[in-house]
């Protein structure tokens, strides 16, 4: 197994863990609050976690495409464990009263959608390339899930509610970049 897949791996195991630090109570630890704000370090862990294992995305693909490693186990782990840690992340703050649910079921559709969609094209021998839209997609709904993973900060010291407008625009971009591939690839569902 080559370094780009390890590293694919190691974000796949860091999802189970980040989730423990997210939905284990430890009542124990009193919460940091500086006046109006409160965060448990167990939040800030699985921020941190998060945050490692979101950077490794961009890592793999790199160290793949640069060192001429990329593989069929690449091709099949990589989009899997972006998958899983978004979906875990979103179901995870659901639970924890951070997130709507519809924006949850929204962003984790259309990762289905757009994986369907790649299938399909692989059937009939095409790939579907990421696209701007896609890879804007993905830097905002990460911005939008660290916000809310660390309770807003440090926008809910000034009162800003930067943790909403990130999600709202993650929720906006993922129906758009979701709705550009499905436009521009439809071809491959033989719509055209």
């Amino acid at each position: 197994m080559n370094l780009a897949n390890k590293i694919t791996l190691a974000r796949i195991f860091l999802v189970p863990i980040m989730m423990f630090f997210l939905l284990v109570n430890f009542d124990s630890y009193k919460p940091i609050q500086f006046q109006d704000f409160s965060i448990t370090y167990t939040q800030i862990i699985a921020a941190l976690i998060f945050i490692i294992a979101a950077s490794t995305d961009g890592l793999d693909g790199y160290i793949a495409r640069s060192r001429k490693m990329v593989t069929s186990l690449g091709k099949l782990l990589d989009p899997l464990a972006d998958k899983l840690l978004v979906a875990a992340v979103l179901i995870s703050l659901v639970e924890m009263g951070k997130c709507d649910a519809w924006i949850a079921i929204v962003i984790i559709s259309r990762e289905f959608a757009v994986t369907g969609l790649r299938q399909v094209a692989l059937l009939e021998g095409q790939v579907v390339a990421a696209s701007k839209w896609g890879k804007w997609k993905t830097a905002v709904q990460i911005t939008a899930i660290i916000a809310m993973l660390l309770n807003n900060f440090p926008f809910a010291l000034i009162g800003v509610r930067f943790d909403l407008i990130a999600t709202w625009a993650a929720a906006l971009i993922t129906v758009y970049s979701g709705i550009d591939y499905f436009v521009k690839n439809k071809n491959v569902l033989h719509l055209s």
